[in-house]
């Protein structure tokens, strides 16, 4: 009887622990575990466990296809760095390796070198750059660059697709960062400026939530086989956004790279006016301009330059533009982004508003000396 109260006693003893580890377990998984019974655990067992497969969700074998073909580039002013950025390699011939970066990475340098993926410090000419694309093309001598970038097709990605960058957020310290996000939009109409103070220029960019900071301009925006889709280029700044991301589509980049590699320059029409918003009230009354009742968008005209193609198609001080083409306008950037879809030597219908009386005209584009 004795024997078999301790026994008893014992069996109680066990199961009250039991129960409190399976309290504890139980509380610390919640709802994740539901334990039915408790064998004792054995080797076997232990090495039938399924194991986490690390690699599924890795983009490392694309960053490193990517890797070596992105450089840092720094800029230089009399002997005084000015600025720091990223850019790739995205062409090789025999002789020249071609690097396509941002155009306000170099702008005002007289020297720029770039920093290879294994700290090789090279200098670097700059080819070409044009404010508006926002594209500069370098180049090294082709045994110089260690890789040449894939090309994808900004196209066929899709919103929500994994996309990363590679780059040098900061400077050379932080060379070769990468960060990875989704597409989170494509054929964006963002305003920018060039002068830093209004907006002067709409572009069509994609969109991303991967990390962008100062540093990545001109670098890559990649797709998960490691192919450049897009070239980094301006990031919302303002203290309550976070997580939006721009660049240039590859496709677009490339049509004025492959100008500018050849020493060209970028050919942009010309019509010889100066204008401004229709809501800068302030500066319109200055100019003497008052805008008809009833007009709440496009551009006014200051000024026309004598013998322009405006000139000769009769638009004066005052008119109000409020279409380019079948494209109504709505501000200075868009007019100017609508205008810059046309080249030099093309003739467009101006649609434009005359003390409150809408009028039409027809223009012939020149060249932008």
């Amino acid at each position: 009887m004795e024997n078999n109260k301790k026994q008893t006693n014992n069996s109680n003893v066990v199961i009250l622990v039991v129960a409190i580890l399976l309290s504890f377990i139980s509380g610390t998984l919640g709802s994740y575990l539901v334990i039915t019974n408790v064998p004792s655990v054995s080797k076997s067992i232990v090495e039938n466990v399924t194991k986490l497969d690390y690699t599924e969700n890795s983009i490392a074998d694309s960053v490193e296809k990517a890797y070596d073909a992105v450089v840092v580039v720094v800029s230089y002013s009399k002997g005084t760095k000015i600025s720091t950025g990223t850019g790739f390699v995205y062409k090789k011939n025999d002789d020249k390796a071609f690097i396509m970066t941002n155009n306000h990475v170099v702008e005002g340098a007289d020297e720029v070198k770039i920093i290879r993926s294994d700290n090789e410090i090279i200098n670097a000419n700059v080819l070409g750059g044009e404010t508006y694309s926002d594209i500069a093309v370098l180049s090294i001598g082709a045994n110089d660059a260690l890789s040449v970038i894939d090309i994808g097709d900004s196209s066929e990605i899709r919103l929500g697709d994994t996309v990363f960058t590679i780059g040098s957020p900061l400077g050379e310290a932080y060379s070769g960062t990468v960060t990875k996000g989704i597409l989170s939009g494509k054929d964006r109409m963002v305003e920018v400026s060039f002068s830093g103070n209004t907006s002067d220029y709409y572009m069509k960019v994609l969109q991303t939530d991967a990390a962008i900071n100062p540093g990545n301009s001109g670098g890559p925006l990649l797709n998960l086989n490691g192919e450049v889709i897009g070239i980094n280029s301006l990031k919302l700044v303002e203290d309550e956004i976070e997580g939006m991301g721009f660049a240039i589509p590859i496709e677009d980049a490339l049509l004025y790279a492959n100008t500018l590699e050849q020493g060209g320059a970028i050919e942009r029409p010309y019509i010889g006016i100066s204008m401004l918003d229709v809501t800068d009230s302030y500066y319109l009354w200055q100019a003497g301009i008052s805008v008809p009742d009833g007009i709440n968008t496009g551009v006014a005209i200051v000024e026309v330059v004598e013998g322009s193609p405006a000139s000769k198609s009769g638009l004066q001080k005052g008119d109000i533009i409020v279409k380019l083409g079948d494209e109504s306008i709505d501000s200075l950037a868009e007019f100017r982004y609508e205008l810059y879809k046309h080249s030099p030597g093309e003739q467009i219908e101006i649609t434009f508003n005359r003390n409150g009386k809408e009028q039409k005209t027809k223009i012939t584009l020149s060249k932008n000396s």
